[in-house]
């Protein structure tokens, strides 16, 4: 039975939060990138009867981390980061533009990409995906790939900010391409869910990646 996975647009920009359980019933759940208040997020996990037992991010970006301080001190739940992201998440004043107030964590476990965790019931494989961000990681979960803003419906991760490259986000994104089904559910950091099909047949910016498959092929 695959994962059940609830989406939730928070925040400024609509970035995507997601509540993770083994299945419907299960009263644990797993949040990645708390990007709205703590309140709401506690609101959501209550109305389906679970509670917050970890706390997932996939980069450092402000809008993915709005209610992380908040709903890990609410919860006691463990703090998960990518190592390469630490400053982001620990003085997020000398990143966040002005007016948006995100207060500093320091998680309780750093990851760099290969771990994988047993958390809430769940089997999660931790995917190094650098590129829009230089410590950026996805999370593999039965079936389901979080892919941060790595990899969109129709789009892709910015490449325009400090440590973002582009050949660095395609190459990261071939790996997941190449290492994982095509029907693969990807549930991105903003916009609606997706399959790394779709993405691979449609998605403009991956015309080059068709290329090589073409190639490939012949």
């Amino acid at each position: 039975m695959p994962a059940a996975v609830d989406q939730l647009p928070l925040g400024p920009l609509g970035t995507n939060c997601y509540l993770v359980r083994a299945d419907r019933a299960a009263s644990e759940a797993v949040v990645v990138d708390p990007s709205g208040t703590a309140a709401e997020i506690r609101i959501e996990l209550a109305s389906r009867g679970a509670r917050c037992v970890a706390i997932l991010v996939t980069h450092g970006h402000f809008d993915h981390i709005l209610g992380l301080a908040e709903l890990a001190a609410g919860t006691g739940a463990p703090v998960y980061a990518p190592a390469g992201e630490r400053a982001l998440l620990e003085r997020p004043a000398d990143f966040t533009p002005p007016g948006i107030d995100v207060r500093p964590y320091t998680a309780e476990t750093l990851l760099e990409g290969g771990e994988a965790l047993e958390l809430a019931g769940l089997g999660i494989e931790v995917v190094s995906v650098p590129g829009h961000s230089p410590g950026h990681l996805a999370y593999a979960i039965d079936g389901a790939l979080l892919s941060g803003d790595v990899l969109f419906a129709g789009s892709v991760g910015r490449t325009d900010f400090p440590g973002s490259d582009w050949e660095t986000l395609l190459a990261s994104i071939r790996g997941l391409l190449t290492r994982f089904p095509a029907e693969t559910v990807v549930y991105p950091g903003h916009g609606p869910i997706t399959t790394l099909a779709d993405e691979l047949a449609r998605n403009p910016f991956l015309e080059e990646l068709r290329a090589e498959r073409r190639e490939t092929a012949g």
